[in-house]
């Protein structure tokens, strides 16, 4: 459309439209041919237990990908002398050798030592893998080998944007890193076969940088049947109308980071009335965990909120069945994981009204959406649901019913690997 421009056009969600002319996937480097089993690489430097949503993307692609007839190897990084190869859930991961010091995060020069043991470990892996295609978690720290592994083999790579390697995402935190790598940033992206974004507006914010080069869209999913309601009522109905069954349980699932706004949670709890009687439960770590657990105490919540650091995969479907309510105040967000599987569990939702959050929240129906870093606002929402153990029901279950019905892992797969195949359906 001659006058329009790029930043502009509508962002398409890849599998919900086709291109207008031709088979860009085809033209942009993948095999063009029907659907059928292909060899694909997933590169991520975190998959499970280290990293957070992205690594569980992940986990859950490749094991959609793989039911789906595909051959699937993920390679990530070596952390705590896990196994070095192994197959999971019909896949093949493979960790390569990488320094890393913590589960929750890393530094950059620690994703320096994954890049190159992947930029190194790739090629050589090629000439037996032999693989279609290379899907790209994270343009950076990942992009560099994806696009190694493109010149040396032929291999074209889909970069699957995440949030933290989109210029201009988490500005308080990551504004001087970005200026640094966006002109990599760029420069994978121009050569990637395809880029694609977990949600709208995150969509929207790559277009901002991404010039000519066209942004997908693909959201993440969730195992509806690994999580699910704790009871027929859903994880809700363990409160009473009463209140009888005890405090009602929050819960959060995420790293401890700036990113996450638990001081704003903490703030908002400490405006709440006396007399409602609630548990909150902070499920994983990271560097901000002894100052949070220190503003806690200096409120008067330490008999109120639990830390409980870092739990399994295996153990979240039994941690969210066994909640009544999911808060999730964070800043920024590409399309948390978190809130999904909460969703799945049958729990309202209050989270902040930011990208991915108000993708996911219906406000009003299956749970509330609030200001980020506003306490009082945040306060209010928890109040109501914390006061009416039947909205927390209804709500729950609205959100259960939303998530069944648009997202499922099985789908996303089915999408990648359509654009993998060059189909564009």
């Amino acid at each position: 459309m001659s006058g329009t421009n790029a930043a502009d056009t509508p962002i398409e969600s890849f599998g919900e439209g086709r291109a207008r002319e031709g088979n860009p996937f085809s033209q942009k480097g993948f095999p063009s041919r029907i659907l059928s089993s292909l060899h694909l690489l997933l590169l991520n430097y975190e998959y499970p237990p280290i990293g957070g949503g992205a690594g569980n993307a992940t986990a859950n692609m490749a094991r959609e990908l793989a039911s789906l007839g595909h051959r699937v190897r993920v390679v990530t990084a070596a952390f705590a002398g896990q196994a070095k190869r192994e197959v999971v859930d019909g896949y093949e991961l493979w960790r390569v050798a990488a320094v890393r010091r913590h589960a929750d995060h890393c530094s950059p020069l620690e994703m320096l030592t994954f890049l190159a043991s992947a930029g190194l470990a790739l090629p050589v892996m090629q000439r037996q893998f032999k693989a279609d295609a290379c899907i790209c978690f994270f343009g950076i720290p990942c992009g560099p080998a994806a696009w190694l592994l493109k010149v040396l083999c032929g291999v074209p790579y889909v970069v699957s944007l995440r949030g933290g390697d989109v210029p201009g995402f988490q500005p308080y935190d990551l504004a001087g890193y970005h200026r640094v790598t966006s002109p990599l940033i760029r420069f994978l992206w121009r050569h990637a076969a395809q880029v694609v974004a977990n949600s709208r507006g995150l969509a929207g914010l790559a277009r901002q940088s991404a010039g000519e080069t066209p942004i997908l869209m693909i959201p993440n999913g969730v195992d509806t049947e690994r999580f699910r309601p704790a009871g027929e009522s859903g994880a809700a109905g363990a409160v009473g109308e009463s209140g009888a069954a005890g405090p009602v349980r929050l819960v959060f699932v995420g790293r401890v980071v700036r990113q996450k706004g638990l001081d704003v949670l903490l703030d908002a709890l400490s405006r709440l009335p006396a007399e409602l009687d609630y548990r909150l439960t902070i499920v994983g770590d990271g560097p901000l965990r002894p100052e949070l657990a220190e503003r806690a105490a200096g409120l008067g919540l330490a008999d109120r909120v639990a830390f409980a650091g870092w739990a399994a995969r295996e153990a979240m479907p039994g941690l969210l069945g066994g909640a009544d309510l999911f808060v999730f105040p964070s800043r920024d967000e590409g399309m948390p994981n978190a809130v999904l599987e909460a969703m799945a569990s049958g729990l309202p939702v209050v989270a902040t009204r930011i990208s991915g959050n108000e993708e996911l929240v219906g406000d009003g129906e299956t749970g509330f959406l609030v200001p980020p870093d506003d306490a009082p606002a945040l306060a209010h929402a928890l109040a109501r649901l914390l006061a009416d153990p039947g909205l927390c029901r209804r709500m729950g279950a609205a959100g259960r019913e939303r998530v069944v019905r648009e997202y499922s892992w099985q789908s996303v797969a089915e999408r990648y690997a359509a654009l993998c195949a060059g189909t564009g359906a």
